[in-house]
């Protein structure tokens, strides 16, 4: 039975890919808006499926000056119900401000025994002094709190609103690429393609001011069960 249902879950894949190759050309590079109006073309699947933006970069990732990361809020949100919890002695006001979980030393214990049912951790700076103890634990998962990305702040309030409005990291991997949810299918073109320029413009602006040649070698829009569609990039992301 498990053979024949991932039989049948490989042919609705192919036949969605072969659907996806009907309605544009995959070898071929699009500007932005017209990527988007192609993905709005491919088939659907039951659920409401994340749209990814995919940036291959030019930096060396193991030279340290070349890291790139940052985050850039998203003009019409993620679409996605954002899970936050708070390294905080003052658990009460995380709470009534949004958050979904808030404390220090218990959520603290909690991590530390595999409770990972969050997808960003935010911290002030007084309890990051004990909250560093996780990073063996957040970090590999990239949900260290970190100054950078806004989620090391005293403002707590201000930080979880700003999760909640839309604001996303991103951060390149070891092999200088990056990835970011954008959105869903059931955007508006104009709102996936402003999210996506709003990405686009935050990675083009991290720009380590030590690299020299072409920063941006490729950038690619897809959903969760489509194919990638080549965007060509704009000429300031290239120098």
């Amino acid at each position: 039975m498990h053979r024949k249902e991932s039989h049948m879950a490989q042919t609705k894949q192919s036949k969605r890919y072969q659907s996806a190759v009907k309605a544009a050309d995959l070898a071929k590079a699009y500007t932005l808006s017209e990527a988007v109006d192609v993905l709005g073309k491919f088939p659907k699947v039951k659920f409401d499926e994340t749209v990814e933006l995919s940036i291959r970069l030019g930096v060396d990732p193991t030279q340290g000056d070349q890291m790139v990361r940052g985050t850039t809020p998203l003009p019409n949100g993620s679409g996605k119900k954002v899970r936050i919890v708070v390294f905080t002695d003052n658990p009460e006001a995380a709470l009534a401000a949004g958050a979904d979980h808030a404390g220090l030393q218990d959520m603290m214990l909690k991590v530390n025994e595999g409770w990972l049912d969050f997808d960003v951790a935010i911290a002030t700076t007084e309890a990051m002094k004990q909250v560093r103890t996780l990073a063996r634990v957040l970090g590999p998962k990239g949900l260290m709190p970190n100054p950078k990305s806004g989620t090391v702040t005293d403002d707590i309030a201000a930080g979880i609103k700003a999760v909640k409005a839309g604001r996303v990291e991103f951060k390149m991997d070891k092999a200088a690429n990056i990835g970011v949810g954008i959105g869903k299918r059931s955007f508006t073109p104009a709102q996936i393609a402003e999210n996506a320029n709003a990405v686009i413009d935050a990675v083009t602006r991290a720009k380590p001011a030590s690299f020299k040649g072409i920063y941006v070698k490729s950038i690619t829009l897809s959903s969760s069960m489509s194919p990638g569609i080549r965007v060509t990039p704009s000429s300031n992301s290239q120098s």
